[in-house]
């Protein structure tokens, strides 16, 4: 199997004279499963279409938007696997130096805000041409949104890349649609009616519920909370409305989401004939980094139903869980013996959280009615079905598979669905044969207050995952750790919240953490918005934010004291008195009607601000 064409000679070599798509990525071309523009070309490929690829193209000029020529459909635009903002800059906005899906891990091979920038080279080269775009990028900044590395609210990317459709979500059931419609030569208004997908309108469609609008959200903190609640609670593709938010005179109008892939359709996906590699162009400069740790890693699922309000994994792939099948995996597991780089050991098998493999709720049907962004905060909802075994029964046929030396879990596991196998089979087969010393998990912080808004769940669970991971492995005779993932400076932490961290990192944990991390509010989480407004979203309550690039990095350094740079930023002089207010039991904010104004955070929202946006 060849890679997807490049340029000119690679569609010479198949004898095509035209393309029907152009995939346009931030991203290096890997032809893996794990890079969106392969799978999204090998599947459009699989459906009978002619596929190309431009990656990484020189935005400075039209001449890499001009290689493969136009195609006889439409344009496809990603930012690439990450956001091309949190690709670039560390939480301390800081430019990074090192850009790992690049060749050789080169740094500034694709600009800021790629996604605008690719698809307004585009419109200047093919006029004409539909462009649609999508990625995490698109997916996350679909309507008003607060952007951290601007510190402003931005409309939606759709209004400012000009492009004629969005897709969010992870895609594949919407980019079929879309190219069957204009392959029937349908045009690009009936692209209007795809689910997953959004468009800029001149009306609203009849049933639509109104948000609030840029404008709205751009100049009051209530407002955007008011928005943040409306995108949350109507996330359900069996339960959501179309969206309506006006900008200016124009209404972008978001479908519903596409309804959750089929273990089927999965693995009509992952069956695909990847290769597993970089494309040879990129072999003299060093290959791409990103590939090395999960060439041969098994992705089982998407999907995650922990509602983190951090995280934008939920909010991008949806809360239910896509599981591919037993055989599929297996098959994929066969394949790798056979691939000339292939050394024996399996990386991960694993998923956004390795152990919701198979899992789903009890009652389907009251799943789909349901509004819930979490099924296990603020506690575990007892209609979900917790049976561990669709994991322990995969591990045990991949163990059967001679070839495979080692199969490991990396990928992170939800200790507090753990505690809900009753039968403790899951947590003792992942001690005894897939850890491989170490096992990774997110506490992220142990002040109740600060999990809470993080939508964790509290410390003592931890604890109690804490004793019985330890109890296992001392069953099996095991010397295995946990590397908890913390993080700091996130709203809702103050300095007893930190200095209460610091304690138990000093005291009870067995090394100095090195998985520590600054919180960056990714856009329309729920957690940015706390960031940006000052409130909780869902109760209007006041929500203390260390906003301060020197608090920021005070609050990490109380927790990496072996790392000098950070320690050396300065001893902690945050004020306990200015925070009480914050952290003591929470005051409702402000009414819906009458004092929005008044109970906006400092610096947010006044009418110079709102001019300059």
């Amino acid at each position: 199997m060849d890679f997807l064409p490049i340029n000119r000679d690679d569609m010479a070599a198949r004898g095509w004279d035209e393309l029907d798509i152009i995939l346009v990525s931030g991203d290096a071309y890997v032809d893996h499963p794990a890079w969106a523009a392969s799978l999204l070309g090998r599947l459009l490929e699989h459906h009978g279409y002619r596929v190309g690829i431009i990656a990484q193209p020189d935005w400075k000029s039209q001449d890499d938007f001009l290689r493969l020529g136009a195609p006889r459909l439409f344009f496809g635009v990603s930012a690439g696997n990450l956001d091309s903002m949190v690709n670039h800059y560390t939480a301390e906005k800081k430019r990074r130096r090192q850009d790992v899906y690049s060749p050789g891990g080169r740094a500034g091979l694709r600009p800021d805000r790629a996604t605008i920038v690719y698809t307004n080279r585009l419109r200047e080269a093919f006029p004409g041409v539909p462009v649609i775009i999508g990625g995490v990028e698109a997916s996350m900044r679909r309507l008003a949104h607060y952007d951290y590395w601007s510190d402003r609210v931005r409309r939606s990317i759709l209004l400012d890349s000009k492009a004629d459709l969005l897709i969010y979500g992870m895609g594949e059931k919407a980019l079929l649609e879309s190219a069957q419609i204009l392959a029937e030569g349908r045009g690009k208004q009936a692209l209007h009616g795809v689910r997953g997908s959004c468009h800029v309108a001149s009306e609203i469609p009849e049933d639509a519920l109104i948000l609030p609008s840029f404008e709205e959200a751009s100049a009051d903190a209530v407002k955007f909370s008011q928005l943040t609640k409306m995108i949350m609670q109507n996330s359900n593709p069996f339960l959501s409305p179309a969206l309506a938010q006006k900008h200016g005179d124009r209404w972008v109008i978001v479908n519903p989401p596409a309804y959750p892939l089929k273990s089927a359709e999965m693995d009509e996906i992952y069956d695909l004939p990847y290769q597993r590699r970089s494309h040879p162009i990129y072999a003299a400069q060093g290959g791409i980094p990103a590939l090395r740790s999960v060439q041969f890693s098994m992705l089982t699922h998407r999907g995650c139903f922990g509602g983190c309000h951090f995280c934008s994994i939920g909010l991008h792939q949806g809360k239910y869980i896509q599981s591919r099948s037993q055989e599929s995996l297996l098959n994929e597991a066969r394949s790798f013996i056979k691939h000339p780089d292939f050394k024996g050991s399996v990386p991960d098998v694993g998923g956004p959280s390795a152990n919701m493999y198979g899992l789903a709720g009890k009652d389907e049907e009251r799943c789909q009615r349901c509004k819930r962004n979490s099924c296990l905060v603020p506690s575990p909802c007892p209609k979900l079905d917790t049976d561990h075994s669709p994991s322990v029964k995969l591990w045990r046929e991949l163990r059967r598979i001679q070839g495979l030396k080692n199969i490991r879990v990396a990928s992170g596991v939800r200790y507090d669905l753990i505690l809900q196998d009753s039968s403790g089979s899951y947590l003792y087969g992942l001690c005894k044969h897939h850890v491989g010393g170490q096992l990774k998990v997110a506490p992220e912080h142990v002040s109740n207050l600060v999990t809470t808004l993080m939508g964790k769940p509290n410390h003592a669970t931890y604890l109690k995952f804490v004793e019985c991971f330890a109890r296992v492995n001392r069953q099996l005779g095991k010397q295995q750790y946990l590397i908890p993932y913390l993080i700091s400076a996130h709203p809702g932490s103050g300095l007893s919240e930190s200095q209460e961290l610091a304690r138990y990192v000093d005291q009870q944990m067995q090394h100095q953490p090195e998985q520590v991390q600054n919180y960056t509010p990714l856009p329309m989480t729920v957690s940015a918005s706390m960031y940006y407004t000052g409130f909780n979203p869902f109760t209007l309550e006041k929500v203390y934010v260390p906003r301060s690039e020197k608090e920021r990095l005070q609050q990490r350094a109380m927790l990496q004291k072996q790392d000098t740079k950070v320690r050396d930023s300065g001893k902690p002089n945050f004020s306990p008195d200015s925070q009480a207010k914050f952290t003591q039991p929470l005051q409702k904010a402000a009414d819906q009607s009458g004092r929005a104004h008044k109970n906006k955070p400092a610096r947010r929202g006044s009418k110079q601000r709102s001019r300059k946006q």
